[in-house]
């Protein structure tokens, strides 16, 4: 089923344990909900319902904040080190984080490994060993195909498996090497992989008849996950032409090319890819584009983001005010992997958008910090200025005007 669908839907589907597969997958912007069913912790990033993609949009806005200098909120960090479970597993969001996490909660993939990555690019590796741990509760639950499923045990998908293997990247473990029945991520990946006579892009699993069907998005995040890097460190290469290539022993990084070659190609006339959502036939797909880019940025330079790039730019600002903190880490992403400027992309300071979205970063707070303590200065002299006219007009009362004004003006200088 080639749909892109938001962690909400992705998680739910996956607890009425539906057969169809159905999208995760890096920077998925979940629709957020203006009623949230549980309260929203004061460190969580974003204001819609955090049921089904908590952790994930906020650790996509923790990566994002790293990603261009801004150091995150203690009380942003404390609320996603509060999420984990004892063995090392995320679930997409717990209300109770006091609860110890039992067999009843459904720790997934995704989470855990979007968590990882977050924190392993916080305070110069201060929370490493918690990143640690993420990763080895993922290698604990990695299929005999080499990939990984939304949930431990379920097929393989690409999305999954290349968010995976970022987070394996980021903990500094190559993804190649981590293996189960001799299979790694990128063996994985490899198998979902369509020929050059196919575009050479990606299915996100083979449907019910074993046959693969490209997706984008699954492309997109194919291709970052073969580069073996996490999207806290993902980098633009030289700029390239992209071809795709067919071989038997073709290379991780040439069927990656081969996926960045199809993405090019689709959006060669339009500068961006369409939903694959049902009923939205040639609807701009914002998130998978922002996806792209990045994809593009990191095989085939800045030079093959350039013509999405500038349509996201253009016509952005209204999905990523809707859609909240992941879509404008998505978008920070793209931008800053690409070559732009994230606090000045199509006019909007992507970054000062995030921060707004929950607490504020260290630098922001302190700011803040300060100049309220200034006010309360001002405030303190504007108090002193009073006592001094008092005690002014008690001593002085008959002595004259200018003097009254000049005691004033030196109370306004203490």
């Amino acid at each position: 089923m080639n749909v892109r669908r938001s962690a909400a839907a992705l998680a739910a589907t996956a607890v009425i344990g539906l057969a169809t597969p159905v999208l995760a997958g890096p920077a998925v912007a979940a629709t957020p909900s203006p009623s949230p069913s549980v309260e929203l912790p004061s460190g969580l990033y974003g204001s819609g319902d955090p049921t089904y993609d908590g952790v994930w949009r906020h650790s996509l806005a923790l990566i994002a904040q790293t990603r261009v200098g801004v150091a995150p909120s203690a009380k942003a960090v404390d609320w996603l080190l509060g999420q984990q479970c004892a063995n090392g597993g995320f679930a997409a969001f717990r209300a109770d984080p006091a609860k110890e996490c039992d067999a009843k909660l459904m720790v997934d993939t995704n989470s855990t490994a979007a968590a990882a990555q977050a924190l392993a690019g916080l305070g110069d590796g201060k929370y490493m060993g918690q990143a640690q741990n993420a990763a080895q509760w993922l290698k604990s639950v990695q299929n005999k195909d080499g990939g990984w499923g939304y949930t431990p045990g379920g097929a393989s998908d690409a999305n999954s498996t290349a968010i995976v293997a970022g987070a394996l990247a980021a903990t500094g473990q190559d993804p190649d090497t981590i293996v189960t029945g001799g299979k790694s991520a990128f063996d994985a990946l490899r198998t979902l992989a369509l020929p050059c006579d196919d575009g050479g892009a990606f299915a996100y699993q083979p449907d019910k008849k074993g046959k693969l069907v490209a997706n984008a998005d699954a492309t997109a995040a194919a291709v970052v996950g073969l580069k073996g890097m996490a999207l806290n460190s993902v980098m633009a290469a030289s700029d390239q032409a992209l071809t795709c290539t067919d071989g038997t022993k073709a290379t991780p990084a040439q069927v990656a090319a081969n996926g960045a070659a199809y993405l090019a190609e689709t959006m060669k006339k339009s500068g961006y890819l369409v939903s694959a959502m049902p009923g939205a036939e040639d609807q701009p797909d914002f998130g998978n584009t922002a996806d792209a880019v990045v994809a593009l940025a990191a095989t085939g330079g800045p030079e093959a983001a350039a013509k999405p790039l500038a349509w996201l730019e253009k016509n952005s600002t209204d999905w990523a005010k809707e859609n909240g903190p992941a879509a404008y880490a998505q978008l920070i992403l793209a931008a800053d992997t690409a070559g732009a400027d994230p606090r000045d992309f199509g006019g909007v300071n992507l970054v000062e958008q995030l921060n707004a979205t929950g607490p504020a970063p260290k630098a922001q707070a302190a700011a803040q910090g300060a100049e309220a303590e200034k006010k309360d200065e001002k405030k303190d002299d504007n108090d002193g200025v009073s006592v001094w006219w008092i005690i002014g007009v008690g001593l002085v009362g008959g002595i004259g005007v200018g003097f009254l004004i000049s005691s004033r003006k030196k109370g306004q200088r203490k």
